[in-house]
């Protein structure tokens, strides 16, 4: 977990002068707001990821005597077949198009990502991968 960790305080430490450097030369407040919060969130997440990986048994991902076997073999299940992501984010894709023109077009990308979700889920229930 010190890894992760290290990236956040990077994070930070590139995104609070960052902010000071585009407030200086924008004078913008949203943007400078932005990637403040940005650096304070790096700052948080960092802390606590640097502050549990002392308390915490370390990981065999830290360790350099670490055997492959010791990692978690559990990590889930990759289904390389579906199509059923491409229709979910093609639905989201409707969703947001429904957010720019209309109101119409977001209840038909709801509906279609029912059906997506829903064909997603059942995937292995029905048809040739039916298990």
């Amino acid at each position: 977990m010190k890894i992760e960790g290290w990236l956040f305080a990077i994070g930070a430490a590139f995104f609070i002068p960052l902010s000071a450097i585009y407030w200086y030369f924008s004078r913008d407040p949203i943007g400078t707001t932005a990637l403040a919060l940005s650096g304070g969130l790096s700052i948080i997440i960092g802390f606590y990821v640097l502050y549990t990986a002392k308390r915490v048994y370390p990981r065999p991902e830290d360790r350099l005597d670490a055997e492959i076997d010791e990692a978690d073999p559990e990590y889930g299940f990759y289904s390389p077949h579906s199509w059923w992501p491409l229709f979910v984010s093609l639905s989201a894709f409707v969703i947001a198009l429904g957010l720019i023109f209309a109101v119409w077009v977001i209840v038909l990308g709801v509906a279609v990502l029912m059906l997506a979700l829903i064909g997603w889920l059942f995937e292995y229930y029905r048809g040739a991968f039916a298990k």
